[in-house]
Formats: C-alpha cells, structure tokens, sequence
C-alpha cells in the first residue's frame, strides 16, 4: 500500500488560497482548514473556513469547479438532504 500512503500524503500537502471578507487578509488554509457542504442547489453548496488572522466565520459559495478542487483536495465534505 506504498501508492495509497503516498497518495495522502500529497492530499495532506494541499493548500488552499482564500481571503477574508472581514479583514481582507488572503490566507493559504490546508485542507483540514476547511469544510464543503454540498445541497440541493447553488444557494446551498458552500465553504467555510475560520479566518486565521481575525477569527471571523467565513462561508463562501461553492460552485461545481470549487467542489471539485475541494474534494479533490481532501477537504472534508458534508452532503445536505433536503426535506421531503
């Protein structure tokens, strides 16, 4: 299993450009950083991060390009259900 250890260690590596909104610091965050919740529709597929440099909330949409980048990455991902 050398190519599944080497695999997660690159995921692992990954850093992610972001930007604070509050502050406007633009921050690098691994993937454990953030988070992806993916819903039924644009409005609701979003990620959020901590802002490391002021500690504001950030949450951000998340159209198809970003979630795969994310995935990708090994950001962990939360799948949203609607109510029926």
């Amino acid at each position: 299993m050398p190519g599944i250890s080497r695999q997660m260690a690159a995921v692992q590596s990954v850093l992610f450009k972001a930007a604070c909104p509050d502050c406007r610091a633009r921050i690098e965050l691994a993937a454990g950083a953030l988070r992806l919740a993916i819903g039924a529709s644009r409005r609701t597929t979003f990620y959020s991060f901590t802002c490391p440099e002021c500690g504001s909330a950030v949450r951000k949409p998340a159209g198809e390009r970003i979630v795969e980048l994310l995935t990708g990455g090994g950001v962990r991902t939360l799948r949203l259900h609607s109510s029926v």
